[in-house]
C-alpha cells in the first residue's frame, strides 16, 4: 500500500480538528480548545468518511489519556469522535462527559441499567460507572483510532 501525504487543500481528505474538551459537572454539552502536539488536524480519506455516512463537520479528534481502555486504546492513541452519533448502543465505545470529566468508555446495558465499562481487565482498579441522566452525557461515538501499538 502506498503512503500518501495529505496536504491542506487536498480534495481527497477531510482535515479533522484535534482538540481537548472542556467540561463541567452537571452541565450538558462541551467546549473545545485546540490540542497542539505535532499537528493540529488529523487527515481522513473522504471516501472512508463518506462511505460510513458520517458528516465531516461532526468529527473531532481526541488524544486518549490513561490506561482504562487497554488493550484496545492506549494512552496517546488518537480517536475520532462523531459528535452526531449519541444513540445509546450496547457494547459501543463513546466519549462521555461523566460528571465534568471527559472519559472514553464502553457503554454496556446490564439488568436494564446503562454502565460505563473499561476494557482494561483490571476491573478492581477500573470499576464500571453507572450512566444515569445528569451524570453521564454522551459526547459522541468513537468511529476510528490511530495508534502506534501493533
Amino acid at each position: 500500500m502506498r503512503v500518501v501525504i495529505a496536504e491542506q487543500g487536498d480534495p481527497n481528505f477531510y482535515h479533522i480538528k484535534k482538540v481537548k474538551l472542556q467540561l463541567r459537572a452537571g452541565v450538558t454539552g462541551f467546549q473545545t480548545v485546540p490540542d497542539i502536539y505535532d499537528g493540529d488536524t488529523i487527515s481522513l480519506r473522504k471516501n472512508w468518511v463518506d462511505r460510513k455516512g458520517i458528516h465531516p463537520s461532526t468529527l473531532l479528534a481526541l488524544t486518549v489519556a490513561g490506561e482504562s481502555m487497554e488493550p484496545n486504546l492506549y494512552e496517546g492513541d488518537v480517536v475520532i469522535i462523531d459528535t452526531a452519533d449519541k444513540a445509546m448502543k450496547d457494547g459501543v465505545v463513546y466519549a462521555f462527559n461523566y460528571d465534568g470529566e471527559a472519559v472514553i468508555k464502553r457503554l454496556v446495558k446490564e439488568r436494564g441499567d446503562w454502565w460505563l465499562f473499561s476494557d482494561n481487565p483490571d476491573q478492581a482498579r477500573h470499576r464500571p460507572k453507572g450512566c444515569r441522566t445528569g451524570d453521564c452525557e454522551i459526547i459522541g461515538r468513537v468511529v476510528k483510532r490511530e495508534t502506534d501499538h501493533i
